[in-house]
């Protein structure tokens, strides 16, 4: 038996050209690179890997960082974080139920720290990650904020190109 109909050929999506990065700046500054990486990895030292993640997906998304989204992202599923509790992070303070009370902490003062609109970080939102995390913690979480925020501002600047990483290469 055969058929008159033949099915059509199946359409391909047409995406957007990818750009290219305005600069490589690690290439032209090598060892500013290499401290940021020691930074990095000095400011995740303590801190649950899930919540890391999660906090440097929301300062990303905060500054509009691209590449930092997508490496992030991809991070926080390796490290098994799930799809729904990273989808609602841009609507963290209205999907709260989707977080721990020290995440809430944590997101709060991301936001904080990362957008300075009133040129400090109030101290009810201090006092509430004060009371989630101990000193220790709480040092290494401001400074993986810190850190994050800065390596948003080299991705944002020179438009770094999303879509390359994988989990595990830093």
């Amino acid at each position: 038996m055969t058929s008159d109909h033949t099915a059509p050929a199946e359409a391909t999506a047409e995406y957007a050209p990818e750009h290219a990065p305005r600069l490589r700046w690690a290439d032209h500054a090598p060892e500013v690179y290499k401290a940021m990486v020691r930074l990095d990895a000095a400011a995740r030292r303590g801190l649950d890997p899930k919540l890391l993640e999660l906090v440097k997906v929301r300062a990303s998304q905060l500054n509009r960082c691209a590449m930092c989204l997508d490496m992030h992202s991809k991070d926080a599923l390796a490290a098994g974080e799930s799809v729904e509790r990273i989808v609602q992070l841009s609507a963290w303070e209205e999907s709260a139920h989707f977080y721990t009370e020290k995440e809430l902490a944590a997101l709060a003062l991301t936001e904080a720290v990362t957008v300075l609109t009133d040129g400090f970080v109030p101290d009810e939102v201090y006092a509430s990650a004060a009371a989630h995390f101990e000193e220790p913690e709480l040092a290494q979480l401001i400074a993986a904020i810190t850190v994050i925020n800065a390596w948003n501002r080299f991705g944002v600047t020179c438009r770094m190109t999303p879509g390359h990483y994988s989990p595990g290469r830093h």
